[in-house]
């Protein structure tokens, strides 16, 4: 078995050669990449915590699309300019789109209001067609 000597020795022969400059170089750069991933770390926490307020309803649910499609459903429901209309609701990526057909242009105009309207939503594409009453 080797003497502790026989270890210890050759390591500070080692350690005496390395220039102390180059240490101290050793620790500076680790504090300094320590900070560069602190900061990138903050950064992207505070990114991330945005993006989960931009996704969270004033009630705490989560607004994914399928949220805010049931939502923009569950408010035409109630509006009497919608009644006889027939309104398909698509979400992606919190951009809602509406196809199908309502009846006058005020119907048309209050169900891109009521989407609009509908928290979550970014923006509304409106691709509905106005039918008169005669042709339900």
């Amino acid at each position: 078995m080797k003497s502790a000597a026989c270890i210890v020795i050759p390591f500070l022969v080692f350690m005496s050669a390395v220039p102390a400059h180059a240490s101290q170089s050793v620790v500076e750069k680790t504090k300094e990449g320590a900070e560069k991933t602190k900061d990138a770390v903050v950064k992207e926490t505070k990114v991330a915590a945005s993006k989960t307020m931009d996704g969270i309803s004033k009630t705490g649910e989560v607004m994914t699309d399928e949220w805010i499609t049931a939502r923009i459903h569950a408010r035409f429901v109630n509006e009497d300019l919608l009644k006889d209309s027939d309104i398909s609701v698509v979400s992606h990526q919190h951009v809602v789109t509406l196809k199908g057909t309502v009846i006058g242009s005020a119907g048309r105009a209050k169900a891109t209001s009521v989407a609009k309207g509908t928290e979550g939503v970014h923006r509304v594409v409106n691709h509905l067609t106005i039918r008169s009453k005669a042709t339900h």
